[in-house]
């Protein structure tokens, strides 16, 4: 069982996400690559809200080929590409892990492609 972390010994996170996650020595780990908003015909939708919904649907699909969900999410690392998208990731990464929180860390710089507006890599335990 992944047990989250948290110290008044430290500044509280910045929005919805725990300070550290902890997961037993017995534990499966999966490292998911980044996901971007492209669907599986290869259409990326221009709105940035589909985009990032689409990448945490991504990234769900290749967790539930491994057998676990989305509260098996340990780490997550975010990286959008214009400081615009902080609050869209923000608001999306919410409403898609719907009260699961892990660790997280966000950065915003360019991507490989000028259209992706967000990739998530995530790690996960069970």
């Amino acid at each position: 069982m992944n047990k989250t972390i948290s110290t008044d010994k430290a500044p509280p996170p910045f929005s919805n996400y725990s300070q550290a996650v902890e997961t037993s020595a017995d534990a499966r780990l999966l490292h998911i690559s980044g996901q971007v908003g492209n669907g599986l015909d290869g259409t990326l939708p221009e709105d940035s809200v589909q985009q990032h919904e689409q990448a945490w649907r991504n990234l769900f699909a290749i967790l539930e080929e491994a057998g676990m969900a989305k509260t098996d999410l340990v780490e997550i690392l975010a990286v959008v590409n214009d400081h615009s998208e902080v609050p869209i990731y923000r608001e999306v990464r919410d409403r898609m892990l719907e009260g699961h929180q892990c660790a997280s860390t966000m950065l915003v710089c360019g991507l490989a492609s000028p259209d992706w507006k967000v990739e998530i890599a995530a790690k996960a335990a069970r």
